[in-house]
């Protein structure tokens, strides 16, 4: 019986290890992959049917092609099928994040503007990971601070209705992950589970900013969430970054169309790169980050936290003008409320 079952096992692996060659014969030729076969290949993938050398040659692929929105489909089906679920019991969650990959070393912008949409009253599921590329993620920030990442749902609701904010740690609610990873860390560079991660909050909530680095990806993103039920804003700056980084002129792109902007327009003054420079290690961002929470930063630190806190506020209450979202961000960092709301969920 055991040789049979060994038989067949090999039979099995055969066949995807022939499909799987069929379907980088296609990259490599130039063919976009229809939803299905991406969905295919990434399940079983997942499923450890596909060799590493194998997996590897497909996400080096399909990072020097780049996606197709097909592919992004197939590949964002999958994932949220086998990923957990999260019903926090609120309707109107806001995500803020950044794709990464700007190459930029900033300091933590996107989740300080997310402890400041708390301070100001929004509810957030912010969702992140470790760094891929730059000094320090979310996580790195957060764990070294002394938040402990959780999947308990009573705690995580505890601390929405407590503090107007809850951290979700991207790995803990993508278990089957754990099966790329080793490749992942191994061949060194950002694939497309980078791209993924914005569009996979367990908690799925009905507001999503998203900051965006590159203009390929800003329009595969705009095609995909147009065709869902999100109200969201992507930003991209036009010299880079995956924020609003108020170095000079910036995109917002929603539901409604393009947008694009100049710090000024906003009352806001233009301001250097190094400024935004997040420092060389862990310690030195988490330093950094308390910093601005304390009230205790430069001005341009303040300015371009509180700029992407704006956008975001607006886009969860579009009846009011920019002048009170931006009003009320500032209130939520100059009166201290954004850190209360830090100390909370450390605590």
């Amino acid at each position: 019986m055991r040789e049979i079952k060994n038989f067949f096992r090999k039979v099995r692996k055969g066949k995807y290890k022939r499909f799987m060659k069929k379907t980088l014969a296609s990259i490599i030729g130039g063919r976009i992959l229809s939803e299905e076969t991406a969905a295919i290949s990434l399940r079983e993938i997942l499923a450890d049917k596909i060799s590493l050398p194998q997996i590897s040659a497909f996400l080096s692929c399909l990072q020097m092609r780049g996606l197709s929105l097909s592919e992004l489909r197939g590949f964002h089906r999958v994932l949220s099928e086998s990923g957990v679920k999260l019903d926090l019991q609120e309707p109107n969650l806001i995500d803020v994040c950044g794709t990464g990959g700007d190459g930029k070393r900033t300091f933590n912008i996107s989740t300080l503007a997310a402890f400041v949409l708390a301070g100001a009253g929004a509810k957030v599921a912010k969702h992140g990971n470790f760094s891929a590329t730059s000094g320090a993620g979310s996580s790195d920030v957060l764990q070294f601070l002394g938040i402990e990442f959780t999947d308990d749902i009573e705690k995580l609701r505890r601390n929405l209705r407590d503090a107007n904010i809850c951290y979700l740690h991207a790995p803990l609610f993508q278990p089957a992950l754990k099966t790329v990873a080793p490749v992942r860390k191994e061949i060194g560079f950002r694939t497309f589970f980078n791209l993924l991660g914005p569009l996979l909050n367990p908690a799925q909530p009905r507001f999503q900013f998203i900051g965006v680095a590159e203009p390929a990806v800003l329009r595969l993103y705009r095609y995909f969430l147009e065709d869902g039920k999100v109200d969201f804003a992507l930003v991209h700056a036009r010299d880079g970054y995956d924020e609003i980084s108020l170095t000079g002129a910036f995109d917002i792109v929603t539901n409604e169309g393009v947008e694009t902007f100049y710090p000024e327009d906003l009352a806001f003054q233009t301001i250097e790169p190094e400024e935004l420079f997040g420092g060389e290690s862990v310690a030195d961002a988490a330093k950094q980050f308390l910093q601005i929470l304390r009230g205790e930063a430069a001005r341009a630190q303040n300015e371009v936290v509180i700029a992407n806190a704006t956008f975001a506020l607006h886009l969860t209450q579009p009846k009011l003008d920019f002048a009170e979202c931006k009003s009320r961000s500032e209130e939520s960092l100059n009166s201290g409320a954004a850190f209360r709301s830090f100390q909370k969920i450390v605590s």
